[in-house]
C-alpha cells in the first residue's frame, strides 16, 4: 500500500482562519479541517490592528489537536492575506500588533508619496504592482511620516505569514509571493527594490532573507514542541500570499488558461513566465505578483461579491435568507435593464450600497432597480460583463492563447454567475475547487517533501481529487449586445 503523507496547513483570511490536515495517498489529496476560528479586527486609539498573538494561539491549538489525534505531520505551512507586516524589536519581542490594511491612515498617502518620494510611473516600472492605498509601501511611508514608535525601533519587519513562521521557528525570512504584494519588490530582480527602501529610510537588513515557495524556514522551537507535544517538525515557506497558494492549485492541464479567484474580491489573471510591465499594463492598473516556480501572477483585482454581501446585510429580513431562493428570484427579473461598473469608486465602501447602485443607474439614464431581486440581477450581470472586459485585456497582453477560465474559491459554487461568466467571456468555464488556497498550501509542502515533482504534477493530482463543473458559452448575440451597453454606460 502506498505511503500516506500528512501535512498541516494554516490558512488565514481577513475574517477567519483554519488549520487543516492534508493527506496525500494513492495519487489523491484529501483535506480535513481541524480547527476554525475568527480573525478579529481590533479598533483602538484611532487605528485598526490584527491580533497576531490570538492567531499564534490558534495555530498552537491546531497543532495540539493534530498531536492529540496522532497525526504524523511532515511539515507546516502558513498562508495569509497580503501587504500587512509586524515590527520586531532587538530583543526578539513584537513591537505592537500589526496595523491592518483596513486602517484609514493610508487614505491620501499614495498621492503624497508620489509627490514627495518617488514618482508614480517609477514605482510601477520598478514593481509592476497595482496601485492600492493600503500596499505596504504606503503603510510604511505613513508610519515613518507619523513617527510610529514600533517602526522607529524595529530591528526586523516581517510580513504576517513570515512573522507567524518566525514565532514558531525563530527564523526570519521574507517569502517571495507575500513580499510581492508590498509594492516594494522588483519582479525582475526578485528582490526588494533599493530605491523604494531608501525612500522610506529603511535598510534591506530589516527584512528576512528572500526565500521561494517550497523552502524550509526552520523547525519548531523547543518551546513550541513542549506546548504542542510535537517533535522538531519543519516549517515550510509555502506561497505565503493566499492568492498565490490558490493559483498554484488551479487544476489546469497546461498554460492556456486564465483564473478567477472568486470571493469578496475577484482576482482575475494569468500565469506568466515573465512580468508584464508596460504602458498598457500601467494604464489598466494590472499587477505582477509573485507565483510559484518563478512564475508571475499577472492579474487585476475586481470588486467581487462584496457588492452583494453588503446589500444582503442592508436587506436583513426583507430578502430571503436562503441564498438559492434569492438567486432564483433574481433570475426571474428582466435581463440587462440596469448595469454598473463594479469597480467604480462609489462602490468601495458606501454607507448605503443599494442607494449607491440606484444613484449610479439614475445618473447613467438607466432603469433604477427596485427590490432585492432586481439589484441582485444587476450585480451578477455587471460582474460578468466586467469579467469579460478584463478577460479581453488579458487576451491582448498574454503571450499565449487563452481558451479556459478556471473559477476557484467560494464563488465557484455560484452556478448562475459561472454561467453568466461563460456567456459573457465566450470562454469555457471550469468551476472548482472551492478549497484552492488550502490545496495549494498542502501541495507546496508535498513538493518540498519530494512527494510531487512540480506545479503541473501538483495540478494533475488536484484535478484527480476534486470535482469541477463545466460551463460553455450560450446566447452570444444577446451578451454581445449587453456588453456594448455596458461599455457605453461605464464610459459615462
Amino acid at each position: 500500500m502506498e505511503n500516506t503523507r500528512c501535512f498541516f496547513a494554516v490558512d488565514l483570511g481577513a475574517t477567519s482562519g483554519r488549520t487543516i490536515a492534508g493527506t496525500l495517498a494513492g495519487g489523491k489529496v484529501r483535506l480535513e479541517e481541524l480547527t476554525r476560528f475568527p480573525n478579529n479586527l481590533i479598533e483602538t486609539g484611532g487605528h485598526f490592528y490584527w491580533d497576531i498573538y490570538a492567531l499564534y494561539f490558534e495555530i498552537i491549538k491546531g497543532l495540539k489537536t493534530a498531536a492529540r489525534r496522532g497525526l504524523q505531520i511532515e511539515s507546516i505551512g502558513i498562508d495569509t492575506w497580503g501587504v500587512d507586516f509586524v515590527c520586531v524589536g532587538d530583543d526578539g519581542a513584537l513591537l505592537r500588533n500589526p496595523l491592518s490594511y483596513r486602517d484609514p491612515h493610508t487614505f491620501g498617502a499614495m498621492e503624497e508619496y508620489f509627490e514627495t518620494a518617488v514618482p508614480k510611473e517609477d514605482v510601477y516600472q520598478a514593481t509592476g504592482i497595482q496601485f492600492m492605498n493600503f500596499n505596504s509601501l504606503f503603510q510604511l511611508y505613513v508610519m515613518k511620516r507619523d513617527g510610529n514608535t514600533a517602526l522607529r525601533h524595529a530591528k526586523k519587519i516581517l510580513f504576517v505569514p513570515d512573522a507567524l513562521s518566525w514565532m514558531l521557528t525563530g527564523e526570519a525570512v521574507c517569502e517571495y509571493t507575500i513580499a510581492s504584494t508590498s509594492q516594494m519588490l522588483n519582479p525582475v530582480t526578485k528582490e526588494l527594490d533599493a530605491r523604494l527602501l531608501a525612500s522610506l529610510g529603511l535598510d534591506r537588513s530589516l527584512f528576512g532573507r528572500m526565500v521561494m515557495p517550497g523552502t524550509q524556514i526552520g523547525t519548531l522551537t523547543e518551546e513550541v514542541q513542549k506546548m504542542t507535544g510535537l517533535g522538531p517538525v519543519p516549517v515550510i515557506a509555502v506561497a505565503g500570499h493566499d492568492t498565490a497558494s490558490a493559483v498554484a492549485a488551479v487544476p489546469a492541464k497546461d498554460e492556456h488558461f486564465a483564473y478567477l479567484s472568486s470571493g469578496t474580491w475577484s482576482l482575475m489573471g494569468i500565469e506568466t513566465k515573465e512580468p508584464i510591465i508596460n504602458k498598457v499594463s500601467y494604464e489598466r492598473n494590472f499587477t505582477n505578483e509573485g507565483g510559484v516556480e518563478g512564475t508571475t501572477r499577472f492579474l487585476k483585482n475586481i470588486c467581487g461579491m462584496w457588492l452583494l454581501e453588503r446589500c444582503r446585510k442592508e436587506w436583513g429580513d426583507d430578502a430571503p435568507a436562503d441564498y438559492g431562493v434569492l438567486l432564483s428570484e433574481a433570475m426571474k427579473m428582466p435581463a440587462f435593464r440596469s448595469l454598473i461598473n463594479p469597480d467604480d469608486p462609489v462602490f468601495a465602501n458606501p454607507a448605503d450600497m443599494q442607494g449607491a447602485i440606484r444613484d449610479y443607474c439614475r445618473a447613467t439614464g438607466q432603469h433604477v432597480p427596485e427590490g432585492y431581486a432586481e439589484i441582485c440581477r444587476c450585480i451578477f450581470e455587471s460582474l460578468a460583463l466586467r469579467y469579460r472586459q478584463v478577460a479581453g485585456y488579458l487576451k491582448e497582453m498574454a503571450a499565449f492563447h487563452i481558451d479556459t477560465l478556471h473559477i476557484i474559491g467560494g464563488g465557484s459554487l455560484n452556478e448562475y454567475l459561472n454561467q453568466f461568466t461563460a456567456n459573457a467571456t465566450g470562454l469555457t468555464v471550469l468551476a472548482g475547487p472551492q478549497e484552492c488556497t488550502a490545496l495549494g498550501n498542502i501541495m507546496l509542502q508535498a513538493k518540498a517533501a519530494g512527494a510531487v515533482d512540480g506545479i503541473f504534477d501538483m495540478r494533475r493530482i488536484i484535478a484527480g481529487s476534486v470535482s469541477m463543473k463545466r460551463y460553455e458559452s450560450q446566447d452570444k448575440a444577446v451578451w454581445d449586445e449587453a456588453y456594448a451597453k455596458y461599455l457605453e454606460v461605464t464610459a459615462q
